[in-house]
């Protein structure tokens, strides 16, 4: 098939148009005018560059595709206004050109997030029917995409997939857990366990790959994620023995986080980028569980997670060190 891939020299979509490109299909990438290139450049796909706030552009880049996946976004910005362009009106925009433009799509996957959903509220793990109750800008600009989608499941063959906490090779936020790993530390916030799901890169892909090829799966909501539930000590102690460190674990009061969090803000208003932890991620890190269940996607796409965590987690110590992340 001819596909289309946004956001694909990120962390996520690098991986799928790897994955996609090796299993034969022609794929395009819309790209922005500086892209790093850095993880594509050496595939053969075609680029093309667009905006995002151009519907007319947009209506040229998928008009003769067979898919799209629309992975591109925006995870991390200094404005609230910055999460919804770069969130909701880019995937509105993106599917208004679709409308316009290719009436014999085959299937748009929407790329959403577990925080459109927010966090487990009852200490169960969050099935798709739930409920949305996102708790910060970025979650709440998700939900808004996904909404976008829900709106036009009538006109086009939509599959949406909702991925947890992803790491891996090239993910440079779950890297902030190892490098602090790397450095002897594991803070915790609060003074019971909290508890994530948690999906490698590789697994991901194929899970992203299995919604958008099901035949059953157009009109479908998916959460791609771990078959099981971990908690922050226990990935601890599993990667300090993996990287070989002894590891000072504190547990920092969950109220701590947001005076961390308020000064990190404050200062980054005094730098061009946004800051690493700010109160909306504080938000995120104080809650008791983001677990999400794959059931769905288990018995309706035949998902299964390939790697291990022990497997998944040597992988990506063993990438960081290669390309000098990890020293």
């Amino acid at each position: 098939m001819k596909i289309l891939i946004t956001g694909a020299t990120g962390f996520i979509g690098s991986h799928l148009t790897e994955e996609l490109q090796k299993r034969g299909h022609t794929i395009r990438c819309l790209i922005r005018k500086n892209s790093n290139l850095e993880w594509i450049n050496h595939l053969p796909v075609e680029y093309i560059e667009g905006d995002y706030s151009d519907i007319n552009s947009l209506k040229k880049t998928v008009a003769d595709v067979d898919q799209i996946y629309h992975t591109a976004g925006v995870t991390k910005s200094k404005t609230k206004d910055g999460y919804f362009k770069g969130n909701h009106i880019s995937t509105r925009n993106l599917l208004q050109a679709v409308l316009a433009s290719n009436k014999n799509l085959k299937r748009f996957i929407q790329i959403s997030s577990g925080t459109a959903t927010g966090p487990s509220v009852d200490g169960n793990p969050i099935k798709e029917d739930a409920p949305l109750h996102p708790i910060t800008t970025y979650g709440i600009s998700k939900m808004e995409a996904e909404k976008e989608c829900l709106r036009l499941m009538d006109k086009i063959p939509i599959t949406i997939v909702r991925p947890p906490a992803v790491y891996g090779p090239r993910d440079k936020d779950v890297f902030e857990f190892f490098n602090t790993i790397n450095k002897g530390l594991q803070p915790m916030v609060g003074f019971k366990d909290t508890y994530v799901s948690l999906i490698h890169v590789k697994d991901l892909v194929n899970g992203i790959i299995l919604a958008g090829e099901h035949n059953q799966s157009a009109g479908q909501t998916y959460f791609i994620s771990s078959e099981r539930y971990y908690n922050w000590k226990e990935l601890g102690l599993l990667t300090s023995r993996i990287m070989n460190k002894k590891v000072f674990r504190l547990r920092i009061p969950k109220s701590f986080i947001y005076v961390i969090a308020t000064i990190a803000e404050f200062t980054s208003l005094f730098s061009s980028k946004p800051a690493l932890i700010n109160l909306e991620k504080a938000r995120d890190m104080v809650q008791d569980a983001w677990t999400f269940s794959v059931e769905k996607a288990k018995r309706e796409l035949g998902f299964r997670e390939l790697l291990s965590i022990e497997d998944g987690i040597t992988d990506t110590v063993n990438w960081y060190r290669d390309h000098g992340w990890l020293k």
